[in-house]
């Protein structure tokens, strides 16, 4: 895995570093029905080239960085669905080579590449993924810390070892969880990884912990090069960008909301509007709060990635 000092040498020429957005509404956008326990994960087994033409839409539109399938991907979740230990252990694998395999081919037919390879980052989803009942929005799991270890080690030091550039341990909504995943990453002394958590407002992750305590735990670890939110309505995210640059101002920061819609559980559907050019204008603000690596989550695209990408570069040159 990379070191952390070439993250920020990429800052320091580039200045910022776009993410990408969602894949498992994206894959929805383009018809694919992701009513199942795994999510986006069961499409490993049935479409992964359409996993890996998304992975390379979003280079396409500038995502300097591309994360895996594997959020909703889990030992346990697969076993459930009669996958063998073997098999899963080759589609979490298979999950980095679909992404590595996208930058191979965007690289290759790039007009103008940038200067810097995009990033693989390998996702980390919280055991409320698994549990597919909406738990990764409240984070009271009502287990203990052993079974949550249990849960996380094998996917955890799999990815860790896969290829991939980093980790991106996201969507956690709870100080257990995060203080679990940062025991795991410890032990994996050579990786590196973000830590990102899903907020109920603009101070409190999904527990009720402040993202302030959130960002001390994590504060003095080599291995976590960034902190941030995601899966989190934008309105709240400039409120946690300070709360997190107090606590540990000289960490980088992530933020990668959602598109501002707001998902209707018993209607099943989402409502309100998902602009791209607002979600742009919205990831300046967040670079001129503090936070340095901005893509989307849930229900935004390749067109929000563009819209990101085009607010950055304006933003960095007037650093410059």
């Amino acid at each position: 895995m990379l070191k952390v000092s070439r993250i920020h040498q990429f800052l320091n020429q580039q200045g910022f570093l776009v993410l990408d957005g969602g894949l498992a509404t994206e894959l929805e956008t383009r018809g694919f029905n992701l009513d199942t326990p795994l999510w986006s994960a069961h499409l490993l087994r049935t479409h992964p080239e359409a996993i890996k033409n998304i992975h390379k839409n979003y280079l396409e539109a500038g995502a300097d960085c591309i994360v895996t399938a594997s959020y909703q991907a889990s030992f346990q979740g697969f076993a459930q669905q009669g996958i063998s230990e073997l098999e899963t252990e080759n589609l979490l694998q298979k999950s980095v080579s679909l992404a590595l395999a996208a930058r191979k081919e965007y690289l290759k037919s790039a007009t103008q590449p940038k200067a810097t390879s995009p990033f693989v980052a390998a996702s980390i989803g919280p055991y409320g993924a698994y549990l597919a009942n909406g738990a990764e929005f409240h984070g009271n799991y009502n287990i203990s810390k052993i079974e949550l270890r249990d849960f996380h080690e094998n996917r955890f030091k799999l990815l860790a070892k896969s290829g991939a550039n980093f980790l991106a341990c996201e969507t956690i909504p709870s100080f257990e969880e995060a203080e679990v995943l940062l025991a795991l990453l410890k032990e994996s002394p050579e990786t590196i990884a973000w830590m990102s958590f899903s907020c109920r407002d603009g101070i409190h992750i999904n527990d009720g912990t402040p993202i302030r305590e959130c960002a001390r735990l994590l504060k003095d670890s080599k291995q976590v090069f960034a902190i941030g939110v995601n899966c989190t309505a934008p309105r709240f995210v400039s409120s946690l960008i300070n709360e997190i640059k107090n606590a540990t101002p000289q960490k980088l920061i992530a933020v990668y909301p959602n598109s501002g819609e707001i998902y209707d559980g018993k209607n099943r559907n989402w409502v309100g509007t998902r602009d791209a050019a607002a979600f742009g204008t919205a990831a300046s603000e967040w670079f001129r709060g503090g936070a340095r690596l901005i893509g989307g989550c849930c229900r935004t695209g390749p067109e929000h990635v563009k819209s990101i990408w085009e607010t950055l570069v304006m933003e960095a040159r007037k650093l410059k």
